[in-house]
């Protein structure tokens, strides 16, 4: 599987894989232990049973697994569905002997059309059943063939993914960031020293293993993952586009690239904003690319903390397109009274010092300054630029909110549905040229050529005109907040 888009809250949700996995123990790993030999307890028919029958035929073998075909029905009763991905849905199961819950991923044999995919999912099977029981990685119980689907039994983590418990909360404090970020460097060191290569290290891969506020994590979904050849570089170009590390786009990479992995989605629980940030993945990518000074081994860097969510999401604003901008002005224009404004309406009032109602590039300047930021002057003047949208000079109350409001609000349909709206006047469900002209002249925008531009980004069925969904598809596209 290639490179997938990624983030959602202020990241959008990536695309690869999806299994569960496990603990919260930070002693060091445990050395591995060969797996036992099957015995009669196993969900496995024994070796003196099959001594009172006709062998099976080849049409009762397995061709992911190679062994008999089994009903996991026998051993388990599958219940409610937890969740669907690309390949296969995961059900809450229950263990027929012991009456313990586990989450059972039922993959379609259909699904697994060449002999590579078939060698992938016996890899993380192989993986999944070598990992088990180290800390903070998901315990696999079993893997079981039938004619119609590879049935593969899990831990079931009940908290959800850390991935969305992020978007609840926006960013964490040192405190609760070090706890995960101890956990996560466990799964890291356990996977490196038991010759594991992630490979996809981010938080929709993981689980907490439950609701409670200091639940523990455990790593999920190995679908990537591949047993480390010492002395090997590696080219393939995998992971989810925010994580990824510059290695793996230069396609010449070893273990490493999961502690740059880690270290991003340490980052993301701190500021809520992930380090690398563009609109597409190619400008991910690019941004990932880039040589950071503050990578640099003794460079001449501020030792004053990263930019804040505020900044982040200021820089983010910059690279928008105009129609986007204003969507998000008539966002921010119907939340007010809502506790996240709330909170952005006492940072308004921290930066306009004076109290006049507006942000001045100065005021901008000085705000920017006290949060952390070491910008040039015109870094400054294009954050300012952006934000002014009526280019009024200055940034008002409702700009600001535009500008810097959490991306999570692109979730709400409602939000999305009135914004469209807006620019729809006549109701037809399309916004027409003239429609657009006429919204974005109010704020001296309204050229040919930038409506030319807004068409052209926007308009994938190239009819002339902007539907709903494809509005819907610019508004969440590159949105750190919402795109799951």
């Amino acid at each position: 599987m290639g490179l997938c888009q990624s983030l959602g809250f202020c990241l959008r949700k990536s695309q690869t894989h999806e299994i569960p996995i496990s603990s919260s123990s930070e002693s060091s790993p445990r050395p591995y232990q060969p797996l036992p030999k099957t015995t009669d307890d196993r969900p496995y028919p024994s070796k003196q049973s099959w001594q009172n029958q006709n062998p099976p035929s080849s049409s009762q073998i397995g061709t992911i697994l190679q062994k008999p075909y089994v009903d996991i029905t026998t051993f388990y009763d599958l219940d409610k569905e937890l969740g669907r991905g690309q390949f296969g849905i995961t059900y809450l199961c229950t263990e027929k002997a012991t009456g313990k819950h586990y989450a059972c991923k039922s993959i379609s044999r259909r699904k697994l059309k060449t002999d590579r995919d078939i060698d992938d999912v016996r890899r993380e099977i192989a993986i999944l059943q070598h990992m088990t029981g180290q800390p903070n990685i998901v315990e696999f119980k079993g893997a079981f063939e039938d004619k119609d689907n590879l049935h593969l039994v899990m831990e079931l983590c009940s908290g959800g993914e850390l991935f969305d418990r992020i978007i609840a909360k926006g960013s964490y404090s040192e405190r609760q960031a070090a706890s995960i970020g101890r956990q996560i460097v466990n799964v890291v060191h356990a996977c490196h020293f038991m010759g594991v290569m992630h490979r996809d290290l981010k938080p929709e891969n993981f689980l907490l293993v439950s609701k409670d506020e200091d639940s523990p994590i455990k790593a999920t979904d190995f679908g990537l993952s591949v047993f480390i050849e010492e002395g090997r570089l590696y080219r393939d170009l995998v992971g989810s586009a925010y994580y990824v590390a510059p290695e793996v786009l230069h396609k010449k990479y070893g273990k490493e690239i999961d502690v740059w992995s880690a270290g991003v989605i340490l980052y993301i629980l701190l500021s809520g904003v992930p380090p690398f940030w563009g609109e597409t993945e190619q400008e991910i990518f690019k941004a990932v690319l880039e040589e950071h000074p503050w990578m640099k081994e003794g460079a001449d860097v501020s030792d004053k903390p990263i930019d804040s969510a505020v900044l982040s999401r200021l820089k983010q604003f910059r690279v928008m397109n105009k129609l986007k901008k204003l969507a998000l002005k008539v966002i921010a224009e119907s939340l007010s009274s809502e506790e996240e404004i709330k909170g952005l309406k006492q940072m308004f009032n921290n930066i306009d010092t004076d109290g006049s109602g507006t942000i001045t590039l100065e005021e901008l300047r000085a705000g920017l300054a006290r949060l952390g930021s070491k910008l040039t002057e015109s870094e400054i003047k294009q954050l300012m630029d952006a934000a002014d949208v009526d280019k009024s000079g200055t940034i008002d109350y409702i700009e600001f909110i535009t500008a810097t409001m959490h991306r999570h609000r692109l979730e709400i349909e409602d939000n999305i549905a009135k914004a469209f709206q807006y620019f729809d006047q006549d109701g037809s469900g399309f916004i027409t040229r003239d429609e657009l002209r006429q919204a974005m002249t109010e704020y001296g925008m309204g050229d040919e050529a930038t409506i030319d531009e807004i068409i052209e980004d926007v308009d994938t069925d190239k009819d002339g005109r902007i539907n709903y969904d494809e509005f819907v598809a610019m508004m969440k596209r590159g949105t750190q907040d919402g795109d799951r």
